[in-house]
């Protein structure tokens, strides 16, 4: 009998296991603290272009979004018209569409305006939590939620703000994705290695070091 290698003796979260593309996103991305906007915005803009789609559908597009999107940096992105918006229509690359599209543009100029109130989106988002992963405690994917009521507080405040596409569901998942919540299941290696790890300098006043 062949040996299990240690890519495959790992326990992960189920959902994961379908492919090679969604291994590595679940080992290397999917769930860890982002605090950079331009990623920030990227995940914004994919969670509202895959609503109705698999994800696996959006990762497969990424590269041809990042090129048909400026490599999502949110001040080119706003800056698009009528001709950019009728080029991203016509590119297969992408999901083509309008509304999506259209939304894109509209997100990136709110994403500015955040930008300029709070000095980043970041230090916007982050406020949610306090500035900390929440830590949840799943053991199968029926307990996993498609949304919460902190998703829904921020869905609501990004809407008023002018952001489109941005429901409970999908800012739920985008709140996953970029680490504002640990949900990798209890079983899963990843889980552990998203846990915050203590302050030590905390530790050491305690210990009277």
């Amino acid at each position: 009998m062949q040996r299990m290698s240690k890519a495959t003796a790992k326990r992960r979260c189920p959902w994961c296991l379908g492919s090679k593309q969604y291994l590595r996103y679940h080992d290397e991305e999917w769930g860890v603290p982002l605090h950079n906007d331009r990623r920030l915005f990227e995940f914004l803009i994919l969670e509202g272009a895959q609503a109705g789609l698999s994800w696996s559908t959006i990762l497969n597009k990424r590269e041809n979004y990042r090129k048909a999107f400026a490599r999502f940096d949110p001040a080119k992105v706003a800056r698009f018209g009528a001709r950019e918006a009728k080029k991203l229509l016509a590119d297969p690359g992408i999901v083509r569409n309008r509304l999506k599209i259209e939304s894109a543009i509209d997100n990136a100029r709110a994403f500015l305006a955040v930008r300029r109130e709070f000095g980043s989106f970041d230090a916007y988002l982050w406020d949610f939590v306090d500035g900390r992963p929440l830590q949840s405690l799943r053991h199968n994917m029926k307990q996993v939620p498609a949304q919460t009521p902190l998703s829904e507080a921020i869905s609501k405040d990004l809407k008023r703000r002018g952001f489109r596409f941005v429901g409970s569901t999908i800012v739920y998942a985008f709140m996953q994705a970029v680490g504002m919540v640990n949900d990798h299941l209890a079983g899963c290696f990843r889980r552990a290695q998203l846990q915050p790890r203590p302050n030590l300098r905390s530790s050491a006043k305690l210990f009277g070091k």
